[in-house]
């Protein structure tokens, strides 16, 4: 296990575990942010989940690889819709979504180089 896929998996990881913890105790931020984009308030949990599930698919990927590489596909799929859904509203505060894209897609691009897909 390289160094560089370590680090970038646990960095996401933090990103994205906070992230979860923020949208399922209930933060304003989410909520607005839902309002935001016309979602009903009632998908914040299941977002919260969402991300919750790729934190921990994540950190199971350093034993299991095929399982993180499975949350890191699953993690750049919810942030290309969150950003499209930013754009949708026409709303361009979306440098928080790419970091948090970039984050997943170097954690799946290093958990391929280091491991494969298996």
């Amino acid at each position: 296990m390289s160094a560089a896929y370590l680090t970038v998996t646990l960095l996401a990881a933090v990103f994205n575990g906070a992230a979860a913890v923020t949208y399922l105790i209930g933060h304003d931020y989410p909520k607005t942010q839902a309002d935001m984009k016309g979602l009903p308030r009632k998908y914040v949990p299941l977002l919260g989940t969402l991300l919750a599930a790729g934190t921990v698919g994540l950190l199971a990927g350093l034993a299991v690889p095929l399982l993180g590489t499975l949350a890191a596909c699953g993690l750049v799929l919810y942030f290309v819709g969150a950003i499209t859904a930013h754009l949708r509203v026409g709303s361009r505060d979306i440098a928080g979504g790419i970091v948090f894209l970039a984050t997943a897609v170097a954690a799946l691009v290093l958990g391929l180089a280091d491991h494969g897909p298996w």
